[in-house]
């Protein structure tokens, strides 16, 4: 009878480890299907990154030098494919895919580094990710190759992956999830952006920055392109994401819990179209634009980084390393150090309207609607404005667009932070002044 139970112990864990090992199976080859379909060849990038990663992992241990040496490796890697085969135009190349990979190989190193520490040194989210035990090389590979994240994202960590192959990430225990439909909208929603990216783009292609007819036009017509422009060339990455993450949310990776009885289907929203598409600030767009980007960003080098004391150093370091993450064009430097200035700028903007009298009641009267217009144009206008340098790469064509406007964009910041702390004096009354900062 003992001898039996351990056989039927042993059939029913290879009965378990099977199905995971074709599914892993699957997920590598898909991937690889995927890189050699677009790359060709070139997929021997990505196999070697893995590979060297589940090295650091076996022979290092979980240890800050496998931390160190995993980050180092992946970067300069993903950086010198910057370096051989950048353009001066948007490619479709295997670095495309291999920047999205480059997170999701550092992230693991991480992750695996948590799995070894105290529970109470870690935060909620570092607990929900760390691994207990280190991955084999082939969970590493499917994870990697994932159809649903390879080529643009989503990011997620190896254990949100652990648990989809284990079949927990279902609103029906034990069965297939109900997620098509929710899936089949987030389909209709990308495919819609989609559309209306393939209709309007050739009419406000980056080229059209670099002719004379631009810059002939009229100061007020410029600026105008610049926002209808941001607008359009968004919808690229907005459509590419969305669809992505109805991938993710068929597989049942997207699956988020159960919140008043409904199921979530968020895990692996990379876009909040609805808040993109309405709010007047910057910050909202920042937040409803890339989010599994800018939450990894956050989780893996900005708050790692406390032990800078100093959040706007912190903050400045993980806007550096999403430029170089991006490539080595000097228009990613200027468009993420612009990023900085502007929302620097805003929130001391939205302070001031918070803490001023009479901008508060202006900001809660029936001139909002007209105030909400006024704030939106500025808004995409200088949205818009820092895309520019990001899309059109080089020093000689961002700077001859912002010639052409003036500099209208740092001008306008400038003068704003320049001028923010005598508003405040002359809109804050003194007792509330020193009571904030009290504070």
């Amino acid at each position: 009878i003992e001898v039996k139970g351990h056989v039927i112990q042993l059939f029913r864990k290879q009965t378990r480890f099977m199905p995971a090992t074709v599914i892993h199976l699957f997920h590598a080859f898909s991937g690889l299907a995927l890189a050699a379909f677009n790359f060709g060849s070139q997929l021997y990038h990505s196999a070697v990154c893995i590979l060297v990663q589940f090295l650091m992992l076996r022979l290092m241990g979980r240890t800050v030098t496998t931390v160190l040496c995993s980050f180092t490796f992946q970067m300069i890697y993903l950086l010198a494919g910057y370096y051989y085969t950048a353009t001066e135009e948007y490619d479709i190349k295997w670095t495309m895919p291999h920047c999205v990979l480059t997170l999701k190989l550092v992230g693991l190193s991480f992750d695996y580094y948590d799995g070894g520490q105290e529970p109470s040194q870690l935060s909620s989210e570092q607990k929900k990710a760390a691994l207990p035990s280190v991955p084999s090389l082939l969970e590493v590979y499917g994870f990697s190759y994932f159809y649903g994240g390879f080529l643009v994202g989503p990011q997620f960590t190896l254990r949100s992956y652990q648990k989809l192959v284990a079949g927990e990430l279902t609103d029906c225990p034990g069965e297939p999830p109900n997620s098509v439909i929710p899936a089949m909208k987030r389909f209709a929603l990308g495919f819609l952006c989609l559309v209306i990216y393939a209709i309007f783009s050739p009419y406000y292609p980056d080229s059209y920055y670099l002719t004379d007819e631009y810059e002939a036009q009229p100061f007020w017509y410029r600026c105008v392109f610049i926002l209808l422009w941001a607008k359009v060339i968004l919808y690229k990455y907005v459509s590419c994401w969305v669809i992505a993450e109805g991938v993710c949310i068929l597989t049942g990776l997207g699956y988020n819990g159960v919140v008043d009885g409904k199921a979530q289907w968020d895990a692996c929203a990379n876009m909040k179209v609805w808040l993109f598409e309405t709010t007047p600030l910057f910050g909202g767009t920042i937040s409803s634009f890339n989010i599994n980007t800018n939450a990894w960003a956050a989780r893996n080098v900005f708050k790692r980084l406390k032990f800078l004391g100093n959040k706007t150093l912190s903050h400045v370091a993980t806007l550096f390393f999403l430029t170089i993450w991006h490539g080595l064009h000097s228009g990613y430097i200027l468009c993420f150090s612009m990023e900085f200035f502007i929302i620097t700028v805003e929130r001391q903007a939205l302070a001031l309207v918070r803490d001023s009298p009479l901008l508060s009641k202006l900001a809660n009267s029936p001139l909002y609607p007209l105030i909400y217009v006024v704030q939106q144009f500025f808004h995409w206008l200088f949205m818009g404005y820092p895309l520019v340098a990001f899309c059109l790469f080089t020093y000689d064509k961002w700077l001859k667009v912002y010639s052409s406007i003036y500099f209208c964009g740092h001008a306008f910041f400038l003068v704003a932070f320049l001028i923010m702390p005598y508003l405040r004096k002359a809109l804050v009354p003194r007792k509330e002044r020193s009571q904030i900062k009290q504070d």
